[in-house]
């Protein structure tokens, strides 16, 4: 035996052909019915950086401030305003930085000098000190950042000499 012939062929074909082409799903199901698509949850990022750009969140009514908005949509919360969220009249509930019990407390130990910069921006913790001065104040700092942020200029690398 050599196999199928030429005519077993033909009717093998025609018989799977129907069969075949069943499986192919095409316009609307039985009666017309087409199912509505599934909902599929926003997809939520697995990881946020620690960047510091604080933005307001509310979810049900309640707003809540974030480190930036990458974490406050992983929690599920619509960012509504950038910044740390104000204390609001109408929400007495509502305290003004919620989350920090330290609140009332500097944050820095140059907090109550009007001439140091509103802003600070993140610094990284490598060790290159620097002389500092702020009128006639001089102080060492472990890097140029850190000298910044505290709204001195740095007028010499290394240590600040007595």
């Amino acid at each position: 035996m050599n196999g199928f012939s030429g005519r077993s062929k033909t009717w093998a074909l025609a018989l799977l052909l129907p069969v075949l082409s069943s499986c192919v799903e095409d316009g609307p199901g039985p009666g017309g019915y087409n199912p509505p698509p599934r909902p599929w949850p926003e997809p939520r990022p697995q990881m946020c950086t620690m960047e510091y750009r604080p933005v307001c969140g509310e979810r049900g009514g309640r707003l809540e401030t974030f480190g930036n908005a990458c974490q406050a949509r992983e929690r599920g919360f619509r960012i509504v305003g950038t910044g740390e969220c104000s204390r609001r009249p109408d929400r007495p509930d509502w305290d003004d930085r919620p989350g920090r019990p330290d609140w009332d407390r500097p944050s820095r130990p140059d907090w109550d000098r009007p001439e140091r910069p509103d802003q600070g921006g993140a610094c990284t913790r490598e060790y290159r000190p620097v002389c500092g001065q702020l009128g006639p104040t001089r102080q060492t700092f472990p890097n140029a950042c850190e000298a910044s942020n505290a709204g001195f200029r740095s007028v010499t690398p290394g240590e600040c000499r007595r």
